[in-house]
C-alpha cells in the first residue's frame, strides 16, 4: 500500500514538473510587456482598423505576427513619408523590440492593421489579439490579449483642447 502511494506521489511530482517545463517553454512572451493597448473603433461598413500599444522586451525580441478572429488579415504595418506621400505597408521580417526600450505602435507609425473585418469593432467592446514573438535564440512564443476598443482616457486630449479661442 505504501509503495502505491509513493508511486502516485512520484508520478504527480513528475507531472507537475512537466507542466512547469511546458509553461516555461511556451511562455517566453511573458518577458514582453504590453501597455496602453487599444483598437480604433470601425464605422459600419469599414473593412479595416488599427490596434496600438507600447511593447517592451527586457531581453529583446521581434514581433513577427499577429492574429485575431475579428479580421481575415492581421499584420504589423508601418506608415512613413516617402517624398511627399505617406505610405503604409506590412513590416517584412517582423518588428524589432530592442532590449530595455519601449517600442510604441501608434497612429501614423508602426501599428497592427486588422483588415477584412468579420464583425463590428465598436467602442466599449474588446478584441482578442494574439501577438507572436521570436527571441534572440529563435524561440517562438505568443501572448494573448483582450484589447479594449477606443482610445484610453489617459491618451485623449482634455475637453476643449482643440478649440481655438480669442
Amino acid at each position: 500500500m505504501k509503495h502505491s502511494i509513493a508511486l502516485k506521489f512520484i508520478a504527480l511530482a513528475l507531472a507537475m514538473a512537466g507542466v512547469t517545463a511546458a509553461f516555461s517553454q511556451t511562455n517566453p512572451a511573458a518577458a514582453v510587456e504590453v501597455k496602453d493597448a487599444w483598437v480604433r473603433p470601425a464605422v459600419p461598413g469599414q473593412s479595416g482598423t488599427g490596434a496600438f500599444m507600447k511593447l517592451s522586451a527586457p531581453a529583446g525580441a521581434r514581433l513577427v505576427g499577429v492574429q485575431t478572429p475579428v479580421a481575415g488579415v492581421a499584420e504589423v504595418h508601418e506608415m512613413k513619408m516617402e517624398g511627399d506621400t505617406m505610405r503604409m505597408r506590412a513590416v517584412k521580417g517582423g518588428l524589432e523590440l530592442p532590449a530595455r526600450q519601449t517600442v510604441e505602435l501608434k497612429p501614423g507609425g508602426y501599428h497592427l492593421m486588422l483588415m477584412d473585418l468579420k464583425q463590428p469593432v465598436t467602442k466599449g467592446g474588446t478584441v482578442p489579439i494574439t501577438l507572436q514573438f521570436e527571441d534572440a535564440k529563435g524561440a517562438m512564443s505568443s501572448l494573448a490579449l483582450n484589447v479594449p476598443v477606443g482610445m484610453p482616457a489617459a491618451q485623449q486630449a482634455p475637453a476643449g483642447a482643440h478649440e481655438h479661442k480669442h
